[in-house]
């Protein structure tokens, strides 16, 4: 079985402490590989590589970093059915859903390297003549990126590729259940001719390889992706030395169905919301607020479908539910729907692992609904990450809306609707960072912001060109050609 090395200075190396750990399909359990079981002076030598080549990339300009991601967006495309498999092998989604992840890392690809042609500041008017002023972005240094298992190509190219054209150097940390997209997104930033010590992958545990790399004092930046508890914890160690932390946290989001909406249409939402990525997305539906008119018909709408859902190995293309990524993930969502049963609320259908055929080696749930949700139960609040869905009844507009608002999270939403004005209502008063109308919760595109508001981050966004306000730092410039001493704000 291969064995899977760090990427240091451009240079594939073991971790000093000579331990792996292995990669297992959660499908059926194959194990694919062993990944290095990195230590403190793994991730001290991957900095200062990275601090050793930002002292010559920050100064290559910003079109030419550009080429490289252009560069690197058409070698993703080539190997975007290669990828596609590796990322289903080793975290279970199926393949429809991983091709989309690559997608999304190539279109992530140009969007950055358009970039590098614009990064835009600002000239504007100065008060006294013969003087101009304008601002300029700069990058800022190494970055530190920690990324998730639920999207092991998408997200980690949201935060690599917008770093790499602002002229910053990177040391990755990805998920121990999913290093190995990682590790080729690495291999293909290689081929592209990236220059050593610019893109950095060290593999390993959160507790060891994620703590030292947020507490290097050369680093000076941290994005990171994944659970409000943590993220809590980095910023705080982030606060202490003024270092950028950008977090991107949990989600309990919610669909709200209008008694007017398209029923058909916003039961394929649902669907899609809740039960794609086996509801392994922090933007995923986990809660359906629906009107009280429609609640019963829809439901059982709901119910029919969900119950001719297939899963199985997300290799089969004709599967349509893949499996929870892991065992821990498994007794997590199971832990929830026990917990969700001595609330009262009713279980209407789930609720259980999926043991049948092939699936019997995997680590399968079972989609799961229940009804009868009120807003103070525990499985109405928390993030679950599983295919387990809530359903709540609203008994108007204002209803629903302080229902989907009444969490601690706010990432996603959604209202189906045909009425324009309940339209606007909702994406003026629904306290997230996303809202659809007549879509799903899931499904952001990379040319418009990507976050959410209260425990769902801490004010930054990632995608669109509002993340260069995380890898950049503003420089405002003054030139005065008058010859002479002007002194600004001064009454003459």
């Amino acid at each position: 079985m291969k064995e899977y090395l760090n990427f240091i200075g451009g240079e594939w190396v073991k971790s000093e402490s000579g331990r792996t750990f292995e990669n297992h399909n959660p499908a059926n359990q194959e194990l694919l590989g062993t990944f290095q079981l990195s230590t403190k002076n793994d991730v001290d030598a991957a900095v200062e590589a990275a601090a050793e080549a930002y002292k010559s990339w920050r100064l290559v300009p910003a079109p030419k970093r550009a080429e490289f991601l252009y560069k690197i967006g058409d070698i993703l495309k080539s190997k975007k059915e290669e990828l596609a498999r590796i990322e289903t092998q080793e975290m279970g989604k199926v393949l429809d859903e991983t091709r989309g992840d690559v997608q999304e890392g190539i279109d992530t690809a140009y969007l950055a390297a358009g970039e590098g042609r614009r990064l835009f500041g600002d000239t504007v008017p100065v008060e006294l003549p013969n003087k101009a002023g304008w601002s300029e972005r700069h990058p800022i240094g190494v970055c530190a990126m920690i990324t998730p298992w639920n999207f092991p190509m998408a997200i980690p190219t949201w935060k690599l590729f917008p770093a790499l054209v602002c002229g910053n150097t990177v040391v990755m940390k990805p998920a121990t259940d999913t290093p190995h997209t990682v590790v080729k997104l690495a291999e293909v930033c290689q081929e592209a001719g990236i220059p050593n010590g610019v893109v950095n992958v060290v593999t390993g545990g959160g507790g060891e390889v994620g703590t030292a790399l947020i507490n290097n004092p050369r680093v000076r930046v941290v994005s990171f992706t994944g659970s409000s508890e943590v993220g809590r914890k980095i910023a705080e160690i982030g606060g202490r030395s003024l270092k950028r932390v950008s977090l991107e946290l949990g989600g309990k989001n919610a669909q709200i169905v209008m008694d007017d909406a398209d029923l058909d249409l916003a039961l394929e939402g649902v669907l899609w919301g809740a039960f794609g990525t086996t509801g392994q997305r922090c933007t995923a539906t986990s809660r359906l607020i629906l009107h009280s008119s429609i609640k019963e018909p829809f439901s059982d709408m709901l119910l029919k479908r969900v119950q001719k859902l297939r899963l199985g190995d997300g290799l089969d293309e004709a599967n349509e539910v893949g499996p929870l990524v892991s065992e821990g993930q498994r007794e997590s969502v199971h832990e929830y729907v026990e917990i969700g049963t001595r609330e009262g609320a009713k279980l209407v259908c789930g609720g259980e692992p999926y043991t049948e055929g092939s699936a019997a080696k995997g680590w399968f749930y079972k989609p799961t609904i229940f009804t009868g949700v009120t807003r103070d139960m525990r499985i109405a609040r928390e993030e679950i990450f599983g295919p387990v869905l809530s359903v709540l009844e609203a008994a108007d507009l204002d209803d629903a809306i302080e229902t989907l608002n009444d969490t601690d999270y706010g990432l996603s939403s959604s209202i189906y609707t045909r009425d324009v004005n309940k339209a606007f209502r909702a994406i003026r008063d629904i306290e997230a960072g996303i809202t659809y109308v007549n879509g799903p919760t899931i499904g952001a595109e990379v040319q418009l912001p990507f976050g959410g508001v209260k425990d769902t981050g801490n004010g930054h966004r990632e995608a669109s060109h509002t993340v260069l306000d995380t890898f950049t730092e503003w420089k405002s410039v003054y030139v005065d050609y008058s010859g002479k001493l002007q002194r600004a704000q001064i009454d003459t």
